[in-house]
């Protein structure tokens, strides 16, 4: 009955102009994940509107979460969200590879799609109400710039990744402390989506060679409705050499175990 009434709702919010669309990696199985790795710290990139950290806390993750959105008005829903949470809080910027301020490209759905970069057709035909509206000059910051600012020693810390074509830079920007980053939620894109933005095959080898993780799950994401070919996944990957796999499993995913 509760997924009639879902569908429903879906149904008529499209009647109303707005496409409904799930493509973030989240929910028990990642909340899983992170138990099984110990993972007390999630840096969440790109937050929008913190609909990432409200699925994490629904499945039952009570660890920490930092979340970065520069635009203001998704900004404003994700502080309300996270004003009643003693751990989890708010930052106003945008992540990259180099601090100052940068041009922020504001998508029709003020969040998820704005990026740093150019959107490219092919992203505006499959989502036409993603095309950008404007742009606003947003501040930036290294993530190495924030780490002892956002993380306390000995936490072990996951970064989710919702930059639109930018991942690598934010990644890059980590510099001496991209050994200490246990994991990362990223889109990657199977098609470019962003002009310069980096694509599947160049973000595993990153994330896998460069920063010495491993790919725990791959689930499928932005799909184009005039063919069906799908544009963008979502990956989650993991450092092993971290606990043992079920020595201990953390009080916030016990819930779900």
């Amino acid at each position: 009955m509760m997924e009639n009434l879902l569908r429903g709702l879906r149904r008529l919010v499209r009647r109303l102009g707005v496409d409904v669309v799930r493509h973030r990696p989240g929910g028990r199985e990642l909340v899983r994940l992170l138990g099984r790795y110990e993972i007390d710290l999630v840096l969440d990139i790109g937050a929008h509107r913190g609909d990432f950290g409200a699925d994490l806390r629904e499945a039952g993750y009570r660890g920490r979460i930092v979340s970065f959105e520069p635009l203001r008005e998704p900004r404003a829903e994700l502080r309300h969200r996270a004003a009643l949470d003693d751990t989890w809080s708010v930052l106003p910027y945008a992540l990259g590879d180099r601090s100052g301020t940068a041009t922020l490209n504001i998508s029709g759905d003020c969040g998820p799609a704005s990026s740093l970069l150019p959107m490219l057709p092919r992203h505006r035909a499959a989502a036409p109400r993603t095309a950008y509206t404007g742009d606003v000059l947003v501040p930036v910051r290294r993530l190495d710039e924030v780490w002892e600012q956002v993380t306390a020693p000995g936490e072990r810390v996951f970064v989710n990744l919702d930059v639109p074509g930018c991942e690598a830079q934010v990644l890059g920007g980590a510099g001496q402390f991209a050994d200490e980053i246990c994991g990362v939620a990223l889109r990657a894109p199977l098609v470019p989506l962003y002009e310069g933005g980096t694509l599947f095959d160049e973000l595993l080898a990153l994330t896998r060679d460069g920063l010495g993780l491993t790919l725990m799950s791959l689930e499928p994401g932005f799909t184009d409705p005039r063919d069906g070919r799908m544009l963008r996944c979502g990956l989650v990957l993991l450092r092993e050499d971290g606990p043992a796999v079920g020595e201990h499993v953390p009080a916030q995913a016990a819930a779900v175990l």
